[in-house]
């Protein structure tokens, strides 16, 4: 069962609407709460696509759970107050994401407010209304100093007092929990993929939530490696000192993903398995040359992500395996990374095509170099005869042209929704300059753009 279905027609709580069912429009937005480490942690996720089990021992708020007793919330007048509502269809969706704003850890500044509703749609007000509102919620968090987020949202009339009790109720609800491991069960992680593709079909199969397995948690450290647990999400990524050390553009680079919503509950392994020609999380990793470990319970195995992909929609896995974790060698000194994706929508949409490169120089020679495409074929590729056909050689404009045509030939997209082929030819190959010019400005530019 999925948390919106709970909520509604279990719950009888009508006031996290149904809208999209896909998880794009945010007006199923609902707040999932978890104690880590003796505090509270809230994010906001799309209830739509939310399993239910991945809540299970969480503190799951809706609109009607934010109410004050005789008065709206700070967020309710900010939107009220700016004329930020017309239908009032979206609005407990906006509501509930700037109030996951100001449980957040996250400077109050407008940039980061307006960024926490960039999974929430609105068809009525053109969105500066709403933007305005936004702006008034960051104004409220500037007092905050060492406040707790729950214990100052509280006094400030955000959210009722309730919550600044709610650590310690979670805490006697978890020694009551068991844990409930059915190996033969549909393994399912963050199911923002699965469910909108099988939703129907999952409503009558025994399912196997890895979404909070500690195993499958975490981003470490390890010699030169960098290990991921499966069920890290996008999210976890941006949030990681580890990866921002080593990726200094990451935030930047995984904005282009979904929205906070998604970003909240989509983890890695979720989007390799889905294999999607256009994986966002796939390109990336492909480019950094990522390595799987695969377990049927029994024993594990590694296999290279660049050998996962089969076919469309066909993996190199058995039909009881599921990912553990990856690992991929840290970037050295000498090594760029760099991420380009185009939609027709700047967030929460599908690459029309996306494209990662890795390249490591020895002063102007060209050591190593990964360049991953997506879009442009039936699985994600790497394009290996236009690195190879770099490698070893001086980074040069006339190389890097050269190179674009040599890539032309490693591709085969089509023509979908998403755009004609001629089209997603015409965006790889600017997206192949994109990279260069974004990692080595000193390029002569406008040879490159001819």
């Amino acid at each position: 069962m999925l948390l919106l279905d709970f909520i509604r027609y279990h719950q009888h709580l009508p006031g996290t609407k149904t809208g999209c069912n896909e998880g794009d429009c945010g007006a199923c937005t609902v707040l999932i709460g978890e104690l880590q480490n003796g505090t509270m942690h809230y994010q906001s996720f799309t209830s739509c696509l939310t399993p239910l089990g991945n809540v299970r021992g969480k503190h799951v708020v809706t609109i009607e759970g934010i109410n004050l007793p005789n008065s709206l919330t700070a967020v309710q007048h900010a939107m009220q107050d700016c004329a930020a509502t017309q239908c009032g269809f979206c609005t407990p969706g906006f509501v509930m994401s700037l109030t996951g704003f100001c449980l957040s850890h996250k400077a109050p500044t407008l940039t980061n407010a307006i960024a926490a509703i960039d999974g929430n749609i609105c068809r009525c007000t053109g969105y500066k209304s709403i933007e305005r509102a936004a702006a008034r919620v960051a104004q409220l968090l500037e007092p905050r100093n060492g406040s707790t987020p729950a214990q100052y949202a509280a006094g400030a009339h955000i959210l009722p007092a309730y919550f600044v009790h709610i650590p310690g109720r979670l805490e006697a609800l978890h020694s009551t929990l068991e844990s409930a491991n059915d190996v033969a069960a549909k393994p399912i992680g963050g199911g923002t993929d699965l469910y909108v593709q099988q939703h129907d079909a999952l409503r009558q199969k025994a399912l196997r939530f890895l979404y909070d397995q500690p195993a499958l948690k975490g981003i470490r450290q390890e010699g030169d490696k960098c290990i991921l647990g499966a069920a890290t999400t996008v999210a976890d990524l941006v949030a990681s000192p580890l990866l921002q050390a080593y990726f200094p553009y990451l935030s930047r680079y995984l904005k282009k993903v979904s929205s906070t919503q998604i970003r909240n509950m989509a983890t890695i392994a979720g989007n390799f398995v889905n294999a999607s020609p256009i994986g966002d999380l796939s390109i990336f990793f492909l480019a950094l040359d990522a390595t799987l470990v695969l377990s049927d319970g029994q024993k594990e195995r590694e296999l290279p992500l660049r050998h996962f992909f089969k076919g469309y929609k066909l993996l190199n896995k058995s039909a009881d395996e599921y990912i553990v974790r990856l690992w991929f060698y840290l970037p050295s000194q000498h090594t760029l990374f760099n991420f380009e994706k185009v939609s027709k929508r700047t967030h929460l949409d599908i690459a029309s095509v996306n494209t990662a490169i890795s390249i490591t120089m020895q002063y102007d020679l060209i050591d190593d170099i990964r360049i991953a495409a997506g879009g442009v074929g039936p699985v994600p590729l790497l394009l290996k005869e236009t690195a190879a056909f770099m490698t070893g050689k001086l980074l040069t404009e006339s190389l890097i042209r050269e190179a674009g045509f040599l890539l032309q030939t490693e591709v085969s997209p089509i023509s979908d929704a998403r755009g004609t082929a001629d089209y997603k030819r015409l965006l790889l190959a600017q997206l192949f300059k994109a990279h260069f010019i974004t990692l080595f400005p000193q390029l002569e530019t406008a040879i490159l753009i001819r």
